[in-house]
């Protein structure tokens, strides 16, 4: 069997594509699919979280194992029918470190395979791939729109109602250090030597 999966990018507009994999290939070739259909480029790390009905996050795929004793899962190791058990399914899928590429995919439609298709495909595109990946807030990655520049009039009642005579009589206060202060936690330092 084939399992179609639509994959949308974490983005305000709409960009989404349609691919089409065996039921027996891994999420390894959907990792590749997916680079495929979206055009992204270099050999970043991703990983696949699988989510339950509710969205919550069931299993976390690298593509790389990451663990201390190297024995973790990883995505030549789970199969496409595993992670996608029936239409409707969801998995969230993360590429890159610096420039992250969010995408949810969602089992669509379990069709019957196709002689002499070379699996994953891209049956259907719709949006323009954006030049970076979007952030969190849905828009792209950009200079301008990284900080608001102050103007100097923002500031403008701030120098007429401030001034360094409000601050003279905290000044003439003096702290005595071996009166007002005590560390109880160092004093227990010196008592357990």
């Amino acid at each position: 069997m084939v399992y179609k999966i639509r994959i949308i990018l974490d983005t305000k507009d709409d960009i989404f594509r349609d691919v089409e994999i065996k039921e027996n290939q891994n999420l390894w070739n959907l990792h590749l699919g997916i680079k495929s259909a979206f055009s992204l480029m270099g050999e970043d790390l991703s990983l696949f979280n699988i989510l339950d009905e509710d969205g919550v996050i069931v299993k976390t795929v690298p593509l790389e194992d990451m663990s201390d004793d190297g024995d973790g899962e990883i995505m030549s190791d789970v199969y496409i029918k595993e992670a996608f058990e029936k239409v409707g399914d969801k998995i969230h899928f993360q590429y890159g470190f610096m420039d992250l590429w969010e995408f949810f995919c969602e089992l669509v439609e379990i069709i019957d395979e196709k002689p002499a298709v070379n699996y994953p495909i891209t049956v259907f595109r719709f949006g323009n791939m954006p030049l970076k990946a979007p952030t969190k807030s849905g828009g792209a990655k950009s200079a301008k729109n990284a900080a608001i520049p102050l103007m100097e009039d923002d500031f403008g009642t701030f120098d007429e109602e401030f001034n360094s005579d409000g601050f003279e009589d905290e000044d003439d206060e003096t702290f005595d250090e071996e009166e007002d202060f005590v560390d109880d936690n160092f004093e227990d330092d010196l008592d357990e030597e």
